[in-house]
């Protein structure tokens, strides 16, 4: 259904529903586009801060075992390896 389709007095709180509904499927697209800019503004920036991207490991007790960290971020894990 269209929004000009509804014209009537009864039609006013349809209307009104759809429109909040349009307004709210806007915000949380905006929403998600302004998170995904900022994320990729911030890898940018440290980039730049660092250079080259900071690698660690942990095969500590406690820790994921053979866990792998790029710049902060897990990224992936090497199974049966304890040390580098």
């Amino acid at each position: 259904m269209r929004l000009i389709e509804l014209r009537g007095a009864r039609d006013e709180a349809l209307v009104e529903a759809a429109w909040r509904a349009r307004v709210a499927s806007t915000l949380r697209w905006a929403s998600a586009l302004l998170a995904r800019m900022a994320d990729r503004i911030a890898r940018v920036r440290a980039a730049r801060r660092h250079g080259r991207p900071e690698i660690e490991f942990y095969a500590e007790a406690g820790a994921p075992e053979g866990a792998l960290y790029v710049d902060g971020q897990r990224v992936g894990s090497l199974p049966g390896i304890t040390r580098l």
